[in-house]
């Protein structure tokens, strides 16, 4: 797709607007409830729905395809960053009703980081075609690795610590936090203090750090995943800039709900997987090898399906699970009350 430069601005120029409404109507601190959060999720989907069928109608199906493929791709391996911003809000004990303001600042950094990325990658890709085969074969180590981790959390229990990752600061955070003198508590929203004639960081600008840069070190796969489906940087950015756009929200509407998606990894590791056959059958096919290419309508049928699958078998056995655990406690009180005399009696007996 032929994207000028005004384009460019314009599309910019339309996110950062976007962007300073929904700050301008977030912007007293307050605890977000699932309406609110369900409402905000619903329209950053619809602007992304909206966006889509002006790609389509200005440049056809295949840049269309490509955005949405794209799109909910990245918002599928967002959703498991989830997991993170708990671990980082619970680390440093934010507050509730600051959650929203340090998510709104902690996701643009990460969107200005990952244009950095989306830029490189695009340099890459238009460079050197054989790029695709590392890409590939990176998706393909971490859907591998994906699944590894999954199974490993499954053997450890469900409920058991032991399956639980720690969040462990990156060094950029370390070396913030031990150069720079931060005060040992909040202050409102303020990012800055002056105590003692100092000026001090405060925890809220650790964390907003700790969120963008943390989901960029989590979202390396992504980078390369979207490059397997369209090597178009605006789509490329533009799908980026929807999926974590929307996340915040997300964060508050889903986050009860995250530990039930027992499946989320393995349905991850699959289209990670999938976008590394394609990513290595196109880079196949660049080097003049005769070897069919996946579509793009294909593509998005697969990606959709496995998502599709993956909530509902992890709904299931979370149900089952939950079923099983209230159904123990009864069974062993019906055990118990149907003891024979003697039973009951050796029972007293040891009490």
């Amino acid at each position: 797709m032929d994207v000028s430069l005004a384009l460019w601005v314009l599309t910019i120029a339309g996110l950062c607007a976007l962007i300073g409404a929904d700050f301008l109507i977030g912007r007293k601190p307050h605890d977000v409830s699932i309406r609110e959060a369900g409402l905000w999720t619903a329209v950053w989907v619809v602007l992304a729905g909206l966006f889509g069928l002006g790609l389509l109608l200005l440049g056809g199906g295949q840049p269309a395809g490509e955005f949405f493929a794209g799109y909910v791709t990245e918002k599928s391996l967002s959703v498991d960053n989830l997991f993170v911003f708990v671990l980082i809000m619970g680390k440093f004990a934010v507050p509730s009703r600051y959650q929203q303001r340090v998510l709104l600042i902690g996701v643009l950094i990460a969107l200005v980081l990952r244009a950095g990325f989306i830029a490189a990658g695009a340099t890459l890709v238009a460079s050197f075609s054989w790029i695709f085969f590392l890409f590939g074969a990176f998706l393909i180590w971490t859907a591998w690795k994906l699944i590894a981790e999954a199974r490993a959390g499954a053997g450890a229990g469900a409920g058991s610590d032991a399956g639980e990752e720690e969040y462990e600061e990156n060094r950029l955070l370390k070396a913030v936090e031990k150069r720079v003198p931060a005060t040992d508590r909040y202050h409102g929203t303020r990012l800055v203090v002056t105590e003692g004639g100092k000026r001090l960081i405060t925890p809220m600008l650790v964390v907003m750090l700790a969120i963008g840069t943390t989901d960029v070190l989590f979202a390396l796969d992504s980078i390369p995943a979207i490059f397997g489906l369209t090597q178009d940087a605006y789509i490329v950015f533009t799908a980026n800039a929807f999926a974590l756009m929307g996340l915040r929200q997300l964060y508050f509407l889903i986050g009860g709900l995250l530990k039930k998606l027992v499946h989320l990894s393995y349905g991850l590791s699959v289209i990670l997987g999938f976008i590394g056959v394609k990513l290595l059958l196109h880079a196949l096919h660049e080097q003049g090898a005769h070897v069919p290419e996946i579509s793009v309508p294909v593509s998005l049928g697969v990606i959709v399906g496995v998502l599709a699958v993956t909530t509902a078998t992890s709904l299931l056995a979370s149900r089952r699970t939950a079923r099983e655990a209230a159904a123990a406690p009864q069974a062993g009180r019906q055990g118990e009350a149907g003891d024979t005399p003697a039973a009951a009696s050796d029972r007293r007996i040891d009490a």
